[in-house]
């Protein structure tokens, strides 16, 4: 019997999870989380409106989403000042990086990322093929001028940053940012700018970057600040000739009805935003609070997370996170040195970081008696 053949790239690869999921990890826990604090999603939640529009939707889920998603599309794109032409709409920041780099990188195609980003990425470089090349970070922040020098030095096809980063939540200033990509981007490169927590950012994060410049593409999500993870909404933001090579691959009928109509409520929901942007503001304090107690610090964080400095190596925070998910808290941590001296702690309602505060000095204990 002639069994199925994988193509000699798919054999080559590792069957890999870039992430393991707080399920998996609570089934095989066999308890729930007390604190879910470890995906970086919102437990504050999606707007009313959005909830109220995708209960509507329901009744016209029999019907496949729109496969352009016009509404949502021209929305976003009304919001941020480009042309309808300038907006992809997609399963999330994931499913475009996907896609992205299906259209542009094959076998032998350099890429360039930073040690310890967004894993999600190279899992896709390596999908297709793409060599991976990775360089440090710097100061905790990942590093624009030396991702842009590796990129000229190889003739990398695409180029990875995210801003503000993630795991460690730092950023560059959006005018740093635009003047490294003016002075160093080598010609031909792609830059792939991930703005997954630019909602969380200062005013000024965000570059100053024409929306029809084929240099930069720009990656936003509903997963963030409106609360909607596991609706699988995201887009880019890119020059119209790259936005229109996506119809090439993508999966056209690829988006959920219920959370286009959900998306879309979110979008005009501005004051849930703001709130949300307080209540994120206020748990990055006291995520801060709790360590500064127990003798650690926190880094400046842009995001909805907080990169806590554990005061050792990688195997100690690796037996914190391993103390605190004993104790029901789920947290994450970066996976290279020297980045993993560091947890990373998602914003949460004050009843979870009121267990999170409980169950961290005796997971530290713990982990340092280890």
């Amino acid at each position: 019997m002639t069994g199925f053949r994988l193509t000699p790239l798919a054999a080559s690869l590792p069957s890999t999870v870039p992430f393991v999921g707080p399920e998996t990890q609570e089934r095989q826990n066999g308890r729930p989380f007390r604190a879910r604090l470890g995906a970086n999603e919102s437990v504050f939640g999606p707007s009313p409106k959005a909830i109220a529009a995708m209960e509507a939707a329901a009744r016209d889920i029999w019907k496949y989403g729109d496969s352009s998603s016009h509404d949502l599309r021209h929305a976003l794109a009304e919001a941020h000042g480009v042309a309808p032409e300038n907006v992809l709409v997609g399963e999330g920041i994931d499913g475009i990086l996907g896609n992205l780099v299906r259209l542009t990188v094959t076998t032998g195609d350099h890429v360039v990322t930073s040690d310890g980003a967004y894993p999600t990425f190279n899992y896709h470089v390596a999908g297709f093929g793409g060599t991976l090349h990775k360089v440090p970070y710097v100061n905790d922040h990942e590093d624009p001028e030396s991702l842009f020098a590796k990129a000229a030095e190889l003739g990398a096809k695409l180029v990875y940053l995210a801003n503000p980063d993630n795991p460690m939540g730092t950023w560059h200033a959006g005018d740093t940012l635009k003047r490294m990509i003016d002075a160093h981007l080598p010609e031909g490169c792609l830059l792939v700018l991930d703005e997954a927590y630019i909602e969380f950012a200062p005013e000024g994060t965000a570059p100053d970057i024409d929306p029809n410049d084929t240099r930069v593409i720009r990656t936003r999500t509903f997963s963030k600040i409106h609360g909607m993870a596991g609706a699988r909404v995201g887009y880019a933001i890119g020059a119209p000739e790259l936005i229109q090579a996506f119809d090439k691959v993508r999966n056209h009928f690829g988006m959920n009805r219920a959370a286009q109509d959900g998306a879309l409520a979110a979008l005009m929901d501005r004051d849930y935003v703001a709130e949300t942007r307080e209540k994120v503001a206020h748990a990055r304090g006291r995520i801060a609070a709790i360590a500064q107690a127990h003798g650690l610090s926190a880094l400046p964080s842009a995001t909805n997370f907080v990169a806590v400095d554990m005061g050792g190596d990688g195997a100690l925070a690796q037996r914190f996170l391993k103390e605190l998910n004993a104790r029901g808290v789920f947290i994450r941590m970066p996976g290279v040195a020297p980045l993993n001296r560091c947890v990373r702690i998602s914003c949460g309602r004050d009843e979870d970081l009121d267990v999170l505060e409980a169950e961290f000095g005796p997971s530290l204990a713990a982990a340092r008696q280890s």
